[in-house]
């Protein structure tokens, strides 16, 4: 079964909590969340020693109803100076210390709803495609596989190098294509059947 993705899940990011001052005991506020421009959910979220307090109302079951309970803090020494805070899970038998909650009814990390960043579900032909993109970054071409490939070695650069690098380039670009190209054959395959029986 493939995981859901980060970018589905509200997040609580204890950094962005900190930088508006809801960390220190005593205060507290509310925390929104919006969608092009409209008021989507909202959390209040009050500090005490240790921990905040999450307050919200959710749907849990097909049921609304109101949720009340504590995220834990962790603090850890900065390089330079001061320190940085981290939540404790609040999910059962967790405690994992993270910076980013995921909110479906009960806010818990990533691990706990089994969530994959949206970087990890790219195809294979986006992956090699950026892999080229470094090594034509690395090389001073301008990103893009499908723009021109100057072929210019930077100056510095062995030609060694350069050739193995110019022969991974091609190599990836060639494999990108190739994927792009069987998928979305697969995508029009798919949208030639769904337009036959529609007819």
């Amino acid at each position: 079964m493939s995981k859901s993705t980060t970018e589905y899940y509200r997040r609580l990011d204890v950094r962005a909590l900190h930088k508006a001052g809801l960390l220190a005991a005593g205060h507290g506020g509310i925390w929104n969340w919006y969608s092009r421009g409209t008021l989507r959910a909202s959390i209040h979220v009050q500090a005490e020693e240790g921990r905040v307090i999450l307050s919200y109302q959710a749907t849990e079951n097909g049921e609304r109803r109101d949720f009340d309970y504590s995220a834990f803090l962790s603090w850890t020494p900065c390089q330079y100076g001061g320190e940085r805070p981290w939540f404790l899970c609040p999910a059962r038998g967790c405690g994992r210390r993270v910076a980013i909650l995921y909110g479906g009814a009960v806010f818990a990390c990533r691990h706990c709803y089994r969530l994959a960043y949206e970087s990890q579900r790219k195809r294979d032909y986006d992956r090699m495609a950026g892999r080229a993109d470094n090594i034509r970054r690395r090389l001073g071409w301008p990103v893009g596989i499908l723009n021109e490939t100057p072929r210019s070695k930077p100056k510095g650069m062995h030609w060694r190098t350069f050739k193995k690098l110019a022969a991974e380039h091609d190599a990836l670009v060639v494999a990108s294509l190739e994927g792009m190209s069987e998928h979305l054959g697969t995508v029009m395959r798919g949208l030639g059947r769904h337009a036959a029986g529609l007819r």
